[in-house]
C-alpha cells in the first residue's frame, strides 16, 4: 500500500513539475516521459504484487528483481525526458 500513496505523490508532482517548460514540444517530450515512467511504474508494482503472491521462493525472488529494474527503467525514463525536454527549451532560448 505504500507504494500505491508514493506513486499518486510522484505523479502529483510530476504533473505540477511537467508545467515549467518554455515550448509546447518541449511539455509534450515532458508529458510523454511522464507517462512512460508510470506504465513502467505499474508494470513494476503489478511484478512486485506478484512476487509477494508467490509460493515459490525462488520465482518470488526473480520477479522482485524484475519488479527493481521496472522501477529503475522508469527513473531512467523520465530523466532523460526531462533532459531532452531541457534541451528542446535551451535550443529555442538561443
Amino acid at each position: 500500500m505504500k507504494k500505491i500513496a508514493i506513486v499518486i505523490a510522484t505523479a502529483g508532482l510530476m504533473s505540477l513539475a511537467a508545467c515549467g517548460h518554455n515550448t509546447n514540444q518541449a511539455d509534450a517530450v515532458a508529458n510523454a516521459g511522464d507517462n512512460a515512467q508510470a506504465a513502467l511504474d505499474n508494470q513494476g508494482d503489478m511484478l512486485s504484487a506478484a512476487a509477494d503472491n508467490s509460493s515459490n521462493a525462488v520465482a518470488a525472488n526473480e520477479l522482485d528483481n524484475a519488479a527493481d529494474a521496472a522501477h529503475n527503467s522508469a527513473d531512467a525514463v523520465k530523466a532523460d525526458a526531462d533532459n531532452k525536454a531541457d534541451a528542446i527549451d535551451n535550443s529555442v532560448k538561443k
